[in-house]
This record gives C-alpha cells, structure tokens and sequence, in this order.
C-alpha cells in the first residue's frame, strides 16, 4: 500500500472514530436530561402503560369494543371498571382486580384469564403494579 494510500486510511478511521465519540457524547447528555418518568406521574402511564394497554388490551377493550363492560382507553373507563366493577384501586395494586386478571390468576367465576392467549411479561406486570401503587396517575382525557 502506497504512503498515500495508508495516510487516507488513518484519515479515514480518525474521522469514524470522532464520529463515534460524538455520538456517543451526544447520547450519553441526552441519557442524563430526559430520566426515565417515576410511576406517580402522567408521563409514567403515557409512556409505559399505555403502551401495555394498547398491544394487549385494547383490541378487546377500548373504542367501540368493551367485553365485559371494560374500558381502558380514558380515565373515566378505568376508574368505572366493567361488568364486574372497578378494575383498579389507586394505590393498592394487591386489590386491582386488572393486577389479578393479568396475572392470570382472576376470580374463579371468570374462566377467561386477561389477555387470553397470553400472560403479560413479568416486566410488563410489574409495570402495571407500579404504576396501580402510585396513583394510577393518567390524563383526565381521551388517550387512544
């Protein structure tokens, strides 16, 4: 290889290390300004629940659709429950009844475990129980 040749590689792989290192940089600040929302907020639900809800639940139970009664997309829906009553207790997950179907492990009178097909990750699970204990903080509106 010419001298020509090794100095443009040097170059070469100077600049995709730099350009690494700014990435990196710049990833690593955003990391340190944007932490990751607590349970007892809004944004918790918005960008950890909702998400559970709308892949798992609201096929079933949001919009036009509510089996049993049961809506998730609004706060007023969840707050009322279905058929079988409220869902959730804010703050006591150990009564939710959402916390037990979705565990898999529901009132014995309701054979149809939640979501039916299958259970919910264990993270996701905890996810739902954290956020129950906080508050079961949401926005007061329509979020689909």
């Amino acid at each position: 290889m010419s001298g020509v040749g090794k100095r443009s590689l040097v170059v070469a792989a100077a600049c995709v290390a730099a350009a690494g290192m700014i990435l990196f940089a710049h990833s690593s600040h955003a990391a340190k300004d944007t932490p990751a929302p607590q349970p007892g907020t809004t944004q918790f639900y918005e960008s950890q629940v909702k998400p559970i809800f709308q892949s798992n639940c609201y096929r079933c139970h949001s919009g036009f659709n509510h089996r049993g009664g049961l809506q998730l997309d609004t706060k007023e829906h969840i707050l009322r429950g279905g058929k079988n009553g409220p869902v959730i207790v804010p703050g006591h997950p150990e009564q939710s009844l959402l916390l037990r179907l979705v565990q898999h492990q529901g009132p014995a009178n309701d054979p149809m475990p939640m979501p039916p097909k299958r259970k919910l990750s264990d993270a996701d699970i905890a996810t739902i129980a954290r956020w129950i204990q906080a508050g079961a903080l949401m926005p007061d509106v329509g979020t689909n």
